[in-house]
């Protein structure tokens, strides 16, 4: 049985009616990241977040906007694109995604480099509980932090402990200039050493992606620097990166498609293989180059944060690699998988030292264990 609650309240009442009768419950948006994370598990009901899709209160002058959590990301990012501004998190999977799964699944891309994630641009939320409360924290003032750590908490929970109902953001004034450079190399090293300068030199790029040549669908290394300022600004971006090796220049809509590629390139590439498997892979940014070099697969990596996504025809290969991962001391998960290849797999082997700590947490707000049951890659 599925419900779409159309408040707030409602969703909270849905909710408690179930726990109270000990249903479980499968806890959603629009359903677009089911490959992601851990198995969407059996459950009694359904209880989909997708009719709350209002824009309840939007500042532009205050750089605030606050919106339920059904509202399409593409209409959110529309809206805001109207008065030239953004919440830059380029989520994969925007044209389906909400607000809400995009925040729960704690979604970001390239731009994490310059603004972060989610947790760095939410500055209030209201979800509802299992106990049928609304619990708000924070609010809609940008230096407001009293009480954001319980929305902290549903920032990446994947649905498993609370149904989130809105998200307050401060918002991002567009830039005036945004220009994108192409470097090209023939080696891993090479790239890693121009990443490492650029990283080293004044300037600070707002998207800094390394492509392998599986990737890149040729015979080089492309690392992908995204420039972002005034006029001068850019400008010396170009001139600077000229000396770093062969480049590309890309402005106005080949540059904005170019990113959009990048943004849904998880999402192409699942489509393109059935049975394929992403492995999220996290390092230090000098053990970067060790973590990306040996691949043979298609890799990406956003090359100023130590994040590296690595794309696998077969599931059985991604679960090889990630077991390798682990030993090596990076943090790594299966982020996306079939549905159906997930109960057999280790998704998440070294969940770490503040393990405890979540399960304690997911006691207190789901005692009986109805809530989104396996989501968080098989451990909650």
């Amino acid at each position: 049985m599925e419900h779409t609650p159309e408040t707030p309240e409602d969703l909270a009442e849905e909710l408690c009616r179930a726990a109270r009768h000990m249903r479980t419950i499968c806890l959603q948006g629009s359903g677009s990241k089911r490959q992601m994370a851990g198995p969407v598990a059996p459950a009694d009901e359904t209880v989909a977040t997708n009719a709350l899709r209002r824009v309840l209160e939007y500042e532009p002058r205050d750089l605030t906007v606050s919106v339920e959590a059904g509202l399409p990301w593409q209409e959110f990012a529309a809206l805001l694109r109207q008065n030239r501004q953004m919440v830059p998190l380029d989520p994969p999977f925007a044209a389906q995604a909400t607000v809400g799964g995009v925040v729960a699944a704690n979604s970001s891309g390239p731009r994490r480099r310059l603004y972060g994630t989610a947790r760095d641009m939410i500055i209030g939320m209201k979800f509802a509980t299992l106990a049928g409360k609304i619990v708000q924290s924070g609010g809609m003032v940008v230096k407001n932090v009293a009480g954001l750590d319980m929305a902290k908490l549903m920032i990446g929970s994947f649905g498993t402990l609370a149904a989130i109902a809105v998200v307050n953001f401060k918002v991002q004034p567009m830039p005036e200039v945004e220009r994108t450079v192409l470097l090209s190399f023939p080696a891993a090293g090479p790239a890693f050493e121009a990443r490492t300068r650029l990283l080293a030199s004044v300037l600070q790029p707002a998207a800094l992606d390394l492509f392998n040549p599986a990737a890149a669908s040729g015979q080089d290394w492309i690392l992908a620097v995204r420039a972002a300022g005034n006029q001068a600004a850019v400008k010396r971006y170009e001139r600077d990166l000229a000396a770093f090796g062969s480049a590309v220049a890309l402005e106005d809509a080949p540059q904005e498609e170019y990113w959009r590629r990048v943004q849904e390139f998880t999402p192409r590439f699942l489509d393109a293989h059935p049975d394929g498997a992403v492995v999220r892979a996290s390092c230090t940014l000098k053990d970067l180059e060790k973590l990306m070099t040996p691949l043979t697969v298609p890799a990406v990596a956003r090359a100023g944060s130590g994040v590296c996504y690595a794309y696998f025809d077969e599931t059985g290969a991604a679960a090889r690699y990630l077991a390798d991962a682990a030993g090596q001391g990076w943090r790594a998960v299966i982020e996306f998988a079939p549905e159906a290849r997930k109960p057999g797999l280790e998704l998440w082997p070294a969940p770490g030292n503040d393990f405890e700590i979540m399960q304690r947490l997911k006691a207190l707000f789901d005692p009986s264990n109805v809530l989104n049951r396996g989501r968080l890659y098989h451990r909650l």
